[in-house]
C-alpha cells in the first residue's frame, strides 16, 4: 500500500483500488493507468467481497473490460472526466443488453434495447459499467432483498444497507467501484448512503433525467461516491453539466436547523439529533449563520407522498407489464392499494405544487436546512420480503421520515458522513435546499469534509487496509 492508499494492480500498474474516482481518471487521462488495469484491479476486490454482502445481481467481467479497452483506445481519452472509472448500476436503471429487473422476477426479462441516458452520459464520459446492483421489487422498500438473497451492509452484515438503492451502495462502501447510479423516490439514495457512510445528492426536479415510471414526479436519478468531489462529478455528469469544482458562494450561508419529529410517536434518537448539532456547531465555527427552526409538514402534505408511494406500486406495475400474481405478497398488497389509490384521485398535482411553494418560501431568508436523515441504526439485513406488508411499511415510516419531504417538494437534498454511532454504525445528516441549490450543497458539503474528514469505506472491507479481513 502506497500513500494514495490503493491496492496493488500489478507491474508497472501503481495502486487503484481505494483511490477516488477523480484521481483514477486524472490518472488514466494521463496514461500513469490503463482502464483495463484499473477495471481488472477492481473486479478482483469485488471478488473477494461480493459473497459477504451481495451488492450485485450481475457482474459484467468480460463486457466491462472490453469497455475498459475501448476507454484506453479511444482518441479523446485525454478529455474524459470519468476515463476508466469502474461504476455498478442499480437494475432499474437500463444498460443496453442487460435485463433490468426492477428487483422482481414478475418484470419481462428481455435484455434493454439503448442506455438510459445517465447510464449514456457516464459511458460518454469514461466510465466502465462493472455491475448491475441489486435492490428491493420495484424499488418500494427500505431494505434491499429479493428471494434467495439479502444484501448487507460492510459496515455490519448483519444490518441492511438500506433501500432502495442498497445494492449501490453495498458496492461502493465495500470498494467494489468508487461511484454507482441509483434513484430516490423516497429516500432511495439518501438512506443507503445514511447506513453505509456515503455521501448523496438527491437533485432537484428536472436537473437529472429520471426513469420512465418516477411515481408522478417524487424520482430522481443521482449516485453514491465516498467524496464530496467525486460526487460533485458523477453529478456534472449525469446533469450534462461543465465538470467543475462546486463555486464559492463568496459569502457565509445562513442555514436553517430542525430535529422536530415530523411523524408523531417517531423522536428523533439521541445519537442522530447530536450528529446534528455537531455539524451545526462545525457551520458556525466555519462563519456561517445557524438558526433553529422546525421544519412542518402539513398532514395534507404527507398523505400526498404516501399516495404518491402507493401509486407509484401500481404505475410501475402497469409500465413494466408485470405479472401482478408473481410479485411478492407485500408488493402485491402495496400495487393493489395503489390502485384504489389512483382510482379514487388522490395523486392531486395541486398538493404536491403547493408543498413545493411552501418549501421554497421556507427557504426565502435562509440558504438550506440541516435536519436528521434517520431516526436510528440500519434495519436488520433479513428477508423483509417474506414479512407482511404493514410489518414494511411500519418499519420504513419509522426510520425514515425525514426524507420524503424533499420528493414531494422536488427539491435538491444532500446526505453525508456525520460520525459513527456509538455501535459502530454510521450516522448521518442531510442538507436540503430551495430550487437549484445543488451546486450550493455539494459546495457546503465538501467545506463539512474538509474540517471533518470522514473514513471512506467499512472498516472490514476497507480496499486501503493491507488485507481484507474476515468479518468478526
Amino acid at each position: 500500500m502506497d500513500a494514495s492508499g490503493g491496492l496493488p494492480v500489478g507491474a508497472g500498474g501503481g495502486t487503484v483500488v481505494g483511490l477516488p474516482a477523480t484521481e483514477l481518471a486524472a490518472r488514466v487521462r494521463s496514461g500513469e493507468l490503463s482502464a483495463v488495469d484499473v477495471v481488472r484491479a477492481h473486479l478482483a476486490h469485488l471478488d473477494e467481497v461480493e459473497p459477504r454482502i451481495g451488492a450485485f445481481r450481475v457482474v459484467r467481467r468480460a463486457a466491462a473490460l472490453a469497455e475498459a479497452a475501448a476507454v484506453d483506445a479511444a482518441p479523446d481519452r485525454g478529455s474524459l472526466p470519468l476515463a476508466g472509472v469502474p461504476i455498478a448500476v442499480k437494475d432499474n436503471v437500463p444498460v443496453a443488453g442487460e435485463t433490468c429487473t426492477e428487483g422482481s422476477p414478475a418484470c419481462p426479462s428481455a435484455p434493454a434495447a439503448e442506455d438510459h441516458p445517465v447510464v449514456a452520459r457516464a459511458r460518454a464520459a469514461g466510465a466502465v459499467v462493472v455491475g448491475i446492483t441489486r435492490m428491493p421489487e420495484l424499488g418500494l422498500y427500505a431494505s434491499t432483498d429479493v428471494q434467495g438473497a439479502v444484501c448487507r451492509n460492510p459496515w455490519d452484515t448483519a444490518r441492511s444497507p438500506a433501500g432502495s438503492s442498497g445494492g449501490s451502495a453495498a458496492a461502493v462502501a465495500s470498494g467494489s467501484v468508487p461511484l454507482a447510479l441509483g434513484n430516490d423516490g423516497m429516500g432511495s439514495l439518501r438512506l443507503p448512503a445514511a447506513a453505509c457512510g456515503l455521501v448523496t445528492l438527491k437533485p432537484g426536479r428536472g436537473v437529472v433525467p429520471t426513469l420512465a415510471g418516477d411515481w408522478f414526479g417524487m424520482v430522481e436519478n443521482g449516485a453514491l461516491a465516498t467524496t464530496v468531489a467525486d460526487l460533485a462529478l458523477a453529478h456534472a455528469v449525469l446533469a450534462g453539466l461543465a465538470p467543475e469544482p462546486p463555486a464559492d458562494p463568496g459569502r457565509p450561508l445562513r442555514i436553517a436547523v430542525s430535529t422536530r419529529a415530523l411523524v408523531p410517536g417517531v423522536p428523533t434518537d439521541g445519537p442522530a439529533k447530536a450528529a446534528v448539532d455537531a455539524v451545526a456547531g462545525l457551520l458556525a465555527a466555519a462563519g456561517h449563520t445557524v438558526v433553529r427552526r422546525p421544519l412542518v409538514v402539513p398532514p395534507g402534505a404527507a398523505a400526498g407522498a404516501l399516495a404518491r408511494w402507493m401509486a407509484g406500486a401500481d404505475e410501475a406495475a402497469d409500465a413494466l407489464a408485470v405479472d401482478r400474481q408473481a410479485l411478492q405478497p407485500r408488493s402485491r398488497t402495496h400495487a393493489r392499494i395503489g390502485r384504489l389509490v389512483r382510482r379514487a384521485g388522490l395523486v392531486r398535482p395541486a398538493t404536491a405544487e403547493r408543498f413545493r411553494e411552501r418549501m421554497t418560501a421556507f427557504f426565502e431568508d435562509v440558504d438550506l436546512l440541516l435536519t436528521p436523515i434517520t431516526t436510528g441504526p440500519p434495519l436488520p439485513a433479513r428477508p423483509w420480503h417474506e414479512r407482511s406488508f404493514a410489518a414494511n411499511i411500519a418499519a420504513n415510516a419509522r426510520w425514515a421520515p425525514w426524507a420524503p419531504p424533499w420528493n414531494l417538494a422536488g427539491l435538491p437534498a444532500l446526505v453525508l458522513p456525520a460520525g459513527t454511532r456509538p455501535e459502530g454504525h454510521p450516522l448521518a445528516v442531510q442538507l436540503a435546499g430551495p430550487p437549484g441549490a445543488e451546486t450550493r450543497l455539494l459546495w457546503i458539503a465538501g467545506e463539512l469534509e474538509r474540517r471533518q474528514p470522514w473514513r471512506r469505506y467499512a472498516p472490514v472491507f476497507d480496499p486501503t487496509e493491507p488485507a481484507v479481513a474476515a468479518p468478526g
